[in-house]
């Protein structure tokens, strides 16, 4: 975790500012990886380790259709997969991030205690010099999620042993509503097909981590 802070800061520094005091732009950083690989935990960490001034976590789930035109869409069921996020909405909330300006940007955030996205919850000031996004499809290079890597000056990817990562999973549905049976259902049928499709990205990443 050390290594990783100190490359985590390494980049926030290549975005602050000279010694004139003028900036030279902000920086994203993208943490990839398939569902249950520790991505949200490790942005958290290195936020955490480089400080809410420096560092601020934007996730890529603030950017999940809601329940309602899941529903409407008929893609309630599939609910993580690629098309049930609204991938022009989080390329184009990267663009402003990588151009500060002199204001605050508000991202949405996802409360998985109701399962919706909220709208304008994480503030990111305009002296932020990192901006640490993660989710499933950063490397993906389908449609619009193509769009996504050429945005991040640096991407990593999580690769944890597949055990471990199911096992996360199922007590993380469990933790938010599902019983045990149902829980692994949904891992098995949803998130391992996203897996699956996720995979390929890594090929794409400057580092893989063994979470």
């Amino acid at each position: 975790m050390t290594e990783l802070a100190a490359r985590a800061r390494a980049l926030a520094g290549a975005g602050g500012r000279d010694d004139r005091g003028d900036r030279g732009g902000r920086r994203i950083l993208g943490i990839a990886g398939p569902p249950g690989a520790g991505k949200s935990t490790l942005a958290g960490r290195l936020a955490e380790a480089l400080g809410p001034e420096l560092a601020v976590v934007v996730p890529m789930d603030g950017f999940h259709l809601a329940g309602a035109e899941l529903a409407r869409l008929g893609r309630a069921g599939r609910k993580g997969a690629p098309d049930t996020f609204d991938a022009r909405g989080y390329t184009a909330l990267l663009r402003r991030l990588r151009e500060p300006g002199d204001g605050t940007v508000y991202a949405p955030a996802f409360d998985r205690s109701i399962e919706e996205p909220i709208a304008g919850s994480i503030p990111v000031g305009p002296a932020v010099a990192l901006v640490i996004t993660e989710g499933n499809y950063l490397l993906h290079d389908a449609g619009e999620w193509a769009r996504v890597r050429p945005l991040l000056d640096e991407a990593w990817y999580l690769a944890p042993a597949d055990t471990l990562r199911v096992r996360r999973l199922i007590d993380r549905h469990v933790r938010h509503g599902k019983d045990p049976a149902r829980a692994r259902a949904w891992v098995v049928r949803s998130d391992e097909s996203n897996a699956r499709l996720i995979a390929p990205g890594r090929d794409r990443a400057d580092l893989v981590i063994g979470w």
